[in-house]
């Protein structure tokens, strides 16, 4: 009996061992399947976003393209615009070069000539002159005041086209190519009204002014003149200015008691000033030379003298050249034409 019993508890035991057995593995099936399940979902999940981020990758690739596109598109615009500028700059320059430029010497301190007036600007005879000349030539003045002393260098160098200025030709003519002279001019002495001197013989030990390089001084040191050496060697001292200006601010001062110059600048100097207070010496005997102005062009250059002359000789038949002239005072010392 106890055999039996024990057989039965053994025949119970191994059916819970199986049972038992069977149980884990359906549970480990179930496992296996949850674990593929969830693999598969993973890798869907792994698939989506390696899809989206080579979306994102070529979404990005052609924005770049498109960008990169763009950006040739605006340089090749902005490359057109620029060839476009420069095509209009440089139809502008040369249309600008169509129009000739030119450019006066003066000395700004020689009224009245050329100086620079109260306002700034800068006037007189022989620019309004050089105006009418670009004016109907269609040209460009340009108004360039120089050193008087470093006119040649400017003229040679190209700084300027001519000078025009009360310029003598008078003992210059081989120096220069030359306009016709347009005004007879003579060198005076101006004193003061109540100098007492009378004559240019009464300059005897007197401090005399004279502008640096200019037709007064030219005349005093002529060597073939023995009348005006003596008379310069008989000044106690002769004063050489960089301006007329200053020499008859001097010549107010009573630095100095006499000042050799240009009759029409000296005429233009008086009239400025106190009525009667200044005087020139009278008479052709007083004169230290007589001479004649005209525009002076670099050595050879035939070609731009001649286009300014025949403008000038054109002024001078319909009356502008003597309009001018009478604007300036200048109406009895005018020659061209006569």
């Amino acid at each position: 009996m106890r055999k039996i019993v024990a057989a039965a508890l053994a025949v119970g035991m191994a059916a819970m061992t199986v049972t038992g057995c069977s149980s884990s593995k359906s549970e480990s099936k179930e496992t296996t399947k949850a674990t593929a399940e969830v693999s598969k979902e993973t890798q869907k999940e792994t698939e989506k976003a390696t899809e989206k981020a080579t979306e994102k990758e070529t979404e990005k690739d052609t924005e770049a393209v498109s960008t990169e596109e763009k950006t040739k598109e605006a340089s090749s615009k902005a490359d057109e615009a620029d060839t476009e500028k420069a095509k209009s700059d440089e139809a502008e320059s040369e249309s600008t070069s169509d129009q000739k430029t030119f450019t006066v010497g003066f000395d700004a301190e020689f009224p009245p000539y050329g100086y620079r007036d109260e306002s700034g600007e800068y006037v007189g005879f022989d620019l309004d002159l050089a105006a009418e000349v670009c004016d109907r030539q269609g040209w460009e003045l340009v108004k360039q005041p120089i050193d008087w002393d470093s006119k040649d260098m400017e003229l040679s160098t190209g700084a300027i086209d001519c000078i025009w200025n009360g310029f003598t030709m008078n003992g210059r003519e081989d120096d220069y190519t030359w306009s016709d002279p347009y005004i007879d001019n003579s060198q005076v002495f101006v004193v003061a009204a109540d100098s007492g001197i009378e004559n240019k013989s009464d300059l005897a030990g007197k401090v005399v002014a004279v502008q640096k390089d200019s037709s007064a001084l030219a005349a005093l040191n002529d060597e073939e003149n023995k009348d005006n050496i003596a008379l310069r060697d008989s000044f106690s001292q002769l004063i050489e200015y960089a301006d007329y200006n200053t020499a008859f601010m001097d010549l107010e001062q009573g630095a100095v008691e006499a000042v050799a110059i240009d009759i029409g600048v000296a005429q233009y100097q008086i009239d400025k000033r106190e009525e009667g207070a200044y005087v020139m010496l009278s008479g052709d005997d007083n004169k230290l030379a007589s001479e004649q102005y005209a525009v002076g062009f670099k050595k050879g250059n035939e070609e731009l003298r001649d286009t300014v002359q025949d403008t000038l000789d054109e002024m001078v038949k319909d009356g502008t050249f003597a309009e001018i002239a009478e604007k300036w005072g200048l109406t009895d010392s005018v020659c061209l034409g006569k």
